[in-house]
């Protein structure tokens, strides 16, 4: 029927009714929190370009863990910078490595907590690349080795899930066996299987002290320019045994969200990554954005493409706002 029988308008003549017909929902369950972790005591160092977020020492991280399941967040990613870099990140490994130490404390203070180990070496290397280099090559198999011995680390240390980021070949089935063959059969994998070699990721190389010491990662991480390459490189991941799959960045990225969650049934994750928070911050730092408003919007959004999971640094101002606190 056409107009004036049809009004659509009649769906959205008061805040009950707009909520009654609201097609996605989005809650504090939806978050995943990243915490950045370095050793020390006491410590809680704001990230310059990151407003708000902090790189925190493990009693730190303990009590930043505390908000964040008190608020209804139901899981935090962690993220390691170690005391001392080398060439093939030998902290990551470590069973005394800062996130091993972190994932001790937080797991025996919240046993519940859903923890995530973020797993890669560019935060761990002096080189600050994602594998063994040699020469200007970052080389794949070898580096393959090395996650498989740092995910055991993460499980035994008492990681829920090993979320390998580095985009390497067979990074999925390095891990799984791995994990397997040391008992750790119910250690699920979030892979970061579509990352986006992105302008995006700068706050975050401050964050982690990762940026690399020469070239760029454009060799393994993809084209910002492809997007039936991210179906492929879902479908590898897939065979290999990943239990779910992430998609980062988020926002230039909406449409590759959506290709995903079409084209599997696996839990779908998106990472709001630190340049699309940075430049919310900054927007609003500066009067020019009603921050509230522009996160729930973006991150609805995020949601409606297709994500079941959201990493995202609003997730606690998100969840309050949700809640309707201050």
């Amino acid at each position: 029927m056409s107009f004036p029988v049809t009004r659509p308008r009649r769906l959205r003549a008061t805040p009950v009714l707009r909520k009654m017909v609201r097609e996605t929902t989005l809650a504090p369950g939806d978050f995943i929190y990243p915490m950045f972790i370095v050793h020390g005591q006491r410590i809680r160092r704001e990230i310059k370009s990151m407003p708000g977020i902090c790189q925190l020492s493990v009693d730190q991280a303990v009590l930043e863990a505390q908000e964040a399941a008190e608020l209804g967040i139901p899981a935090i990613t962690l993220f390691g910078i170690p005391a001392v870099k080398d060439s093939v990140g030998s902290e990551n490994f470590s069973d005394e490595g800062i996130v091993q130490q972190a994932l001790r404390a937080i797991k025996k203070a919240l046993p519940e907590l859903i923890t995530i180990a973020d797993l890669c070496m560019c935060e761990y290397t002096d080189h600050g690349h994602c594998g063994i280099v040699e020469g200007d090559e970052i080389l794949n198999d070898a580096t393959l080795e090395i996650l498989g011995k740092a995910a055991v680390s993460y499980a035994r240390a008492g990681a829920d899930v090993i979320a390998p980021s580095g985009m390497m070949d067979g990074m999925v089935s390095a891990i799984r066996p791995a994990l397997d063959a040391e008992g750790f059969v119910n250690v699920s994998i979030l892979s970061y299987a579509i990352k986006y070699a992105s302008a995006f990721y700068g706050p975050f190389r401050e964050a982690a002290e990762g940026t690399p010491q020469f070239g760029d990662r454009k060799t393994h991480q993809m084209d910002p320019a492809n997007a039936r390459e991210a179906l492929r490189e879902l479908a590898l991941d897939l065979e290999e045994g990943a239990d779910m799959v992430m998609v980062k960045p988020a926002l230039p990225y909406l449409d590759i969200i959506r290709r995903v969650r079409d084209a599997c049934h696996l839990p779908v994750a998106a990472y709001n990554v630190s340049g699309e928070y940075a430049m919310i911050k900054a927007a609003a730092a500066n009067g020019w954005l009603d921050e509230r408003a522009v996160v729930l919007e973006l991150l609805t959004g995020i949601k409606r493409a297709g994500a079941d999971m959201i990493l995202t640094y609003h997730a606690k101002d998100a969840t309050r706002w949700l809640r309707g606190s201050d």
